[in-house]
């Protein structure tokens, strides 16, 4: 094996654990957020969260001291990405998981990257490749079937599933924002920028949040913190890593094994149990994402 070949094959490994860690993470976010939500109310967990991962990845950054000044065009684009992935996202699932299980806030969530596929094949020219394709109906499918015995347990309203659609949308209108930026900007500049904007679209709640701080118990506290460091500042780090060197609609999909992760850390951490059906959607989920990564 060559030097060079030797180079690439550690890039994708990079990029393949890169891709695990922040699969991982969001599964746990979507618990996480379930059970802080028991004591932070949608705006203060969002503004909680968000400024908890732009104090991490701001001092991350400042200790590597590299800044490369955005152009208009990617200021815009990042200022896109943080209001919409990071500000109304944020406040729309938090709101929705007060209304829904783990589990099916995980799977609706999830159309987002069947958004992602179409339009980056659309607007970042990444095309239709047939695996991909045949990939995303058969998670989809799979994330469908977690998704019907979630639906008839859990009763869940009209507002939860409103809110989970908007937070679909406006997840994959992050995500191709953010995809451009990444080609002369680093990971983890892009990631704070979009970040600090998310918590300044957050800022009317933390008035909100400087008195539930008071109030809450000191572990729901502490669940807040950890979802402001792993899945925002250290999961979307990594994502923003992978995504630059990665198809955007061809990575999307991988974010379908957050769905059975999240009924199996659902059933074990918040004892919403998974009906069979939704064991069987998982293995799906994982059968569609391995298909969409053929070439």
């Amino acid at each position: 094996m060559t030097a060079t070949q030797d180079t690439t094959r550690a890039q994708q490994l990079r990029t393949a654990a890169a891709i695990t860690f922040t699969v991982l993470a969001w599964a746990s976010a979507f618990i996480g957020v379930r059970w802080v939500g028991q004591h932070y109310t949608a705006g203060p967990l969002a503004f909680g969260r968000l400024a908890v991962g732009t104090l991490a990845l701001g001092a991350t950054l400042a200790a590597t001291r590299r800044w490369t000044p955005p152009t208009r065009r990617e200021w815009q684009l990042i200022l896109l990405c943080g209001i919409t992935w990071f500000g109304i996202y944020n406040l729309a699932l938090n709101e929705a998981e007060r209304h829904v299980d783990a589990g099916t806030a995980a799977m609706l969530v999830n159309l987002g990257p069947i958004l992602i596929a179409l339009f980056a094949g659309l607007l970042l020219n990444e095309g239709f490749p047939r695996w991909l394709l045949i990939g995303a109906a058969v998670a989809f499918t799979g994330v469908v079937l977690i998704g019907v015995p979630s639906a008839r347990d859990s009763h869940r309203d009209a507002l939860g599933v409103a809110l989970l659609l908007v937070a679909a949308v406006t997840y994959a209108i992050g995500v191709l924002a953010q995809k451009p930026t990444l080609r002369r900007l680093s990971a983890l500049q892009v990631t704070w920028l979009a970040c600090t904007i998310g918590t300044l679209t957050c800022l009317p709640w933390a008035p909100a949040f400087a008195r539930q701080l008071t109030e809450a118990p000191l572990d729901a506290t502490l669940g807040l913190v950890y979802l402001g460091l792993v899945p925002t500042a250290l999961a979307f780090g990594t994502w923003a890593y992978a995504l630059a060197r990665t198809d955007a609609g061809r990575l999307g999909l991988t974010t379908y094994v957050v769905p059975p992760l999240t009924v199996l850390g659902g059933w074990i951490a918040l004892d919403e149990t998974p009906a069979g059906l939704a064991l069987v959607g998982g293995a799906v989920c994982l059968l569609g994402v391995g298909l969409s990564r053929r070439r």
